[in-house]
């Protein structure tokens, strides 16, 4: 690869980088939203018998691997809103007019907004192993940090695909919450599937579905409330990874400013 296209790689990257450190009430809302929900509906939930956990675990456990997920998966939607902003002032056409490839910038923007999608999770990750959520292994650790960054790609592949085809950033996350919300819940983020016949049918045509049993398996161990093999998780969440950025990257090379 050219000088010239690993230096706009970094470029892409850093600014991603740099915007994401001087938002300082980005970073503040985008941990506490999560820490909000771990802690309040962890908690909460904690006190109430729930069908579907595994042997000797807390509610409070099951529940810390939902909340990762969504912490990457919200991060990861600012790569979207920021490829609708470059648009709305002309940067984005500033750079798509650089004597550099498409496929140098869609690169540095995804990097970049992975890494902090995954910086925040991590952020989340080790708050909840210091209130006691297990860890099962090193191998269980390697396979968490695998699908947390399979988790942050797929995640702002999707938002490439969306910001590709948009024009208003106002709406973007409105239609963001449309999607993720209703997919999360029933992903076995917030609650067990397994019981139920109708959500665990509609959990496995659920992508999110096993970007969560995944990790959770990964987390927890896989004999801990955990619907299928973590491995075969991984197999279909890098399956879903590549689809999202291929296609994100097809779009966006597409993309006229």
């Amino acid at each position: 690869m050219k000088t010239a296209e690993l230096q706009a790689i970094y470029v892409m990257w850093i600014r991603q980088m740099k915007k994401f450190v001087r938002s300082k009430s980005r970073i503040v809302v985008t941990i506490v939203q999560p820490l909000f929900f771990l802690f309040i509906l962890g908690a909460g939930f904690s006190s109430i018998s729930m069908p579907g956990l595994g042997e000797n675990v807390e509610f409070i456990h099951f529940f810390a691997p939902g909340i990762v997920a969504m912490s990457i998966l919200f991060s990861s939607m600012f790569a979207g809103i920021s490829v609708l902003w470059d648009k709305q002032f002309g940067f984005l056409q500033e750079v798509l007019v650089a004597p550099v490839s498409r496929i140098s910038i869609i690169i540095g923007r995804t990097l970049g907004g992975a890494t902090t999608a995954l910086i925040q999770g991590f952020i989340i990750l080790f708050i909840a192993i210091g209130i006691g959520t297990p860890i099962s292994g090193v191998t269980g650790f390697i396979l968490t940090i695998i699908f947390m960054i399979l988790i942050s790609f797929s995640a702002v592949g999707f938002g490439l695909i969306l910001a590709s085809k948009m024009q208003d950033f106002q709406s973007f996350p409105i239609i963001m919450n449309l999607i993720i919300m209703p997919l999360l819940f029933l992903s076995s983020a917030f609650f067990p599937v397994s019981e139920n016949e109708t959500l665990l049918t509609i959990a496995y045509f659920n992508p999110l579905f096993y970007m969560v049993d995944g990790l959770r398996g990964s987390m927890l161990g896989i004999d801990n409330s955990v619907i299928q093999n973590p491995l075969l998780s991984l197999g279909i969440v890098s399956t879903i990874c590549i689809v999202m950025l291929l296609i994100g990257s097809y779009l966006f090379s597409k993309s006229e400013a």
